[in-house]
C-alpha cells in the first residue's frame, strides 16, 4: 500500500469512528499539504517556518481564499503529521523513510524542507488516484 498507507487507513482509532475521522483529517490536510508542496518546492534546502507561514497566508489573500484564525496552527499540524524527525511519533501518520518533510539538521533554527522526489510521487498518485 504505501504512501502514509494511502493516507485513509492512518490513524484509525475505532472501525466505525476510525474512518470517518481519518477520512475527515486527510480531506482537511488536502489543501494545506499541497500548499506545503508548492510553497517548499523551489527551496531544496529549505525555509525558515516564519517564511513558509508567510508565502501560504500571501497565496490564500492574493486567491481571496479564507485563512482561519488557527492558521498557522493548521499548517503546522500538517507539516508535523507529514513530518520525517517529528518531535512526538504519535503526530506523524507517515512511515519516516515516506514522509514528504523534514527538519535540515545543519539549518539552525526552525526550517522545514520537503524531498521533492517524494512530493511528485504523492502528486502524481494522489489519495483518490489508483496505485
Amino acid at each position: 500500500m504505501s504512501y502514509c498507507q494511502r493516507r485513509e487507513q492512518v490513524e484509525a482509532p475505532e472501525p466505525e469512528q476510525g474512518t470517518d475521522m481519518a477520512t475527515r483529517k486527510l480531506r482537511a490536510d488536502q489543501p494545506i499539504l499541497s500548499e506545503l508542496i508548492k510553497v517548499l518546492t523551489p527551496h531544496p534546502g529549505g525555509l525558515r517556518r516564519w517564511s513558509v507561514m508567510r508565502a501560504i497566508r500571501n497565496e490564500r489573500e492574493r486567491a481571496s481564499r479564507d485563512i482561519s484564525q488557527k492558521f498557522e496552527d493548521e499548517v503546522e499540524r500538517t507539516f508535523r503529521r507529514f513530518c520525517a524527525d517529528a518531535e512526538g511519533a504519535k503526530t506523524r501518520t507517515c512511515d519516516p523513510t515516506e514522509a514528504l518533510f523534514y527538519r535540515p539538521r545543519e539549518k539552525a533554527g526552525e526550517v522545514w524542507a520537503i524531498f521533492p522526489e517524494r512530493a511528485d510521487a504523492w502528486l502524481n498518485t494522489g489519495p483518490d488516484k489508483p496505485d
